[in-house]
């Protein structure tokens, strides 16, 4: 991309750079230390464009759903003191599920620091060390303290974002540095050749980003080892990562499971990594996730991961069926397999690293079957009766009324826990949950994100906790009539946290039970063009869902149900729930 004629100040700088990498959002919050990129946006060429949001948090998670729903490279842009500070959380979670970002983020003039000045985050004079903070959460942190300094700093930061690894890459500016004169062309980004592995990413899981891609050779350890479990007859099993969906290798992935005979389960945060109809889908790995994929993990000797590490909420309660199995890694970090013998480690974008061995595989041993398998398994779980409303039939409910190219987010807590479980992803959409460090309220944000991004109908389903936390960003969704239907699952208290409350430490929950609020109607009340309804029955929830489906901007339905209710989640699976359960299937 040729340089273009140099803008006239640092924002307006900044805010072309970003056009130039073909950064076509901005979320944030405005205020006097980084009003000048707002302004330099609002006077540009419509791209990027700004969404300001009501919390810097949920601006971070906005940025953050942007890229996971294959909409690309997003900024996000926040004011000095405790703005910046709010922001911290949503950069820790897209540092740890190496999500790419660039925070621009505003600090007062250089002339005021160490002197006092209100929100000095310099580290002079005892104040806060912003610089310091902000490096602990991204992949790359720099005070931008002179104009000329940008022409290095910018490409560097969009590399660092872009990775590998993927992450937060974060610009402390001045309010002084934003309004100097800039008299050098834009930067060009050409050199930046990393920029497609996020920009490109597909919208759906048939489309392939192998075209932009350099092929590489065949791992031939990889190959020797998954060729000896087709020659014995013996079914691998993948477990796909968020890394796939982030690298566009959805496509790549399903043709080397075809290839290899395998089987293919997911972790928790990468449920869109492979298509969860496909015959070979076997379910959720962790904690929340499906017993069935423990039970095909002991069956298999060989456990190949694509995309993924394997962290804790991905491998609880297969660390026994992991005991023996030959490990094959296609990802750029090492995983987390301490312990096993001499794991098979192919670094790099399975994208990249996917293709040759299937090519090797498929010519070596020709096409492989489907292998047999008895389907899913769940963990135990409440039916609906007459007076009872059950998580598994409300999640359901909302299942069928998802279209196949629709965006689904979903919260942590009780309502993650039964999404994750019994909600398939979309097939030709996405499904996001942040686990990486697993923030309540995160999906609003999120969700926000994806449906600016993408334009297609995005579903965030949540508790009432994460409402509370940072439901007002609804505010955002009506502000931009974007399509997003807010389902909100609404059990008067933190259900998760009630639970361990009684089960785990003899407690009546007297922390976590919340009087009742009517959330359906409070947001009907407070957002007078957003339709919104409370309801208490699978059919008013299933009606709401039909009667809003062709909407073209957002909605919101609260659904009464029970804080008594036990989620799937294993560490709940070995105690009496209170109330009839229905076993693994």
């Amino acid at each position: 991309m040729a340089a273009e004629p140099g803008p006239r100040t640092v924002a307006e700088h900044v805010v072309a750079f970003l056009a130039a990498a073909d950064v076509r959002h901005v979320f944030g919050m405005h205020g006097a230390n980084i009003e000048d990129v707002f302004t330099a946006i609002a006077r540009g060429t419509g791209t990027p464009r700004a969404v300001v949001a009501k919390h810097e948090f949920s601006a971070g998670a906005m940025a953050c759903g942007h890229a996971r729903a294959g909409a690309g490279l997003a900024a996000v842009a926040v004011t000095s003191g405790g703005g910046a500070l709010n922001l911290v959380p949503a950069l820790g979670e897209a540092y740890a599920s190496g999500v790419p970002l660039l925070a621009l983020v505003g600090q007062p003039p250089t002339t005021l620091e160490g002197r006092g000045a209100f929100q000095d985050s310099s580290g002079l004079a005892g104040s806060l060390d912003g610089a310091a903070l902000f490096a602990r959460v991204s992949r790359f942190c720099a005070r931008v303290d002179k104009a000329a300094e940008l022409t290095d700093l910018l490409p560097t930061a969009l590399a660092a974002a872009l990775g590998p690894p993927a992450g937060p890459a974060v610009l402390l500016l001045p309010k002084d540095v934003q309004r100097a004169s800039v008299p050098e062309p834009v930067p060009s980004v050409t050199s930046v050749t990393s920029v497609t592995s996020v920009t490109s990413v597909p919208p759906a899981p048939t489309d392939s980003t192998s075209t932009a891609r350099t092929p590489a050779a065949p791992d031939e350890r990889a190959v020797r080892v998954l060729g000896a479990a087709r020659a014995a007859g013996t079914p691998p099993l993948v477990i796909a990562g968020a890394g796939v969906v982030l690298a566009g290798a959805r496509t790549e992935l399903a043709d080397f499971a075809a290839a290899a005979g395998a089987l293919v389960a997911v972790e928790p945060d990468a449920k869109d990594a492979f298509d969860n109809t496909d015959p070979r889908f076997v379910g959720v790995a962790g904690a929340n996730g499906h017993p069935s994929v423990a039970h095909r993990l002991a069956e298999a000797g060989v456990c190949v991961l694509v995309g993924t590490r394997l962290p804790q909420v991905a491998s609880a309660g297969l660390e026994g069926a992991l005991t023996g199995v030959t490990v094959v890694s296609f990802g750029p970090d090492p995983p987390f397999v301490d312990g096993r013998d001499d794991p098979v480690i192919v670094p790099g974008d399975p994208g990249v690293t996917l293709p040759p061995v299937t090519t090797r595989l498929v010519a070596e041993h020709g096409p492989a079957p489907v292998p047999a398998h008895p389907g899913l398994a769940h963990l135990p779980h409440e039916r609906s009766t007459a007076d009872r409303i059950a998580l598994r039939e409300v999640v359901e409910t909302i299942a069928a009324a998802v279209p196949e190219t629709a965006v689904v987010v979903s919260d942590a807590g009780n309502t993650g826990c039964g999404v994750l479980h019994f909600l398939p992803a979309p097939r030709a959409g996405h499904y996001l949950l942040a686990l990486g460090m697993g923030g309540m309220g995160f999906s609003y944000g999120a969700g926000i994100g994806a449906a600016v991004g993408t334009g297609r109908r995005t579903f965030v389903l949540a508790g009432d906790g994460s409402f509370l936390m940072h439901g007002m960003e609804v505010h955002t969704a009506v502000e931009h009539d974007l399509p997003v239907t807010f389902v909100v699952l609404n059990n008067n208290g933190h259900a998760a946290c009630a639970s361990r409350e009684e089960l785990f430490h003899g407690l009546r929950s007297p922390y976590n039970r919340f009087r009742p609020c009517d959330i359906g109607a409070g947001a009907a009340a407070l957002f007078p063009a957003l339709p919104a309804r409370t309801v208490r029955d699978l059919p008013g929830l299933a009606t709401f869902l039909a009667d809003t489906a062709a909407l073209p901007g957002p909605c919101l339905v609260s659904v009464e149900t029970r804080l008594d209710e036990l989620p799937p989640y294993l560490p709940f699976a070995g105690v009496t729930p209170p109330g009839p359960t229905e076993g693994t299937s």
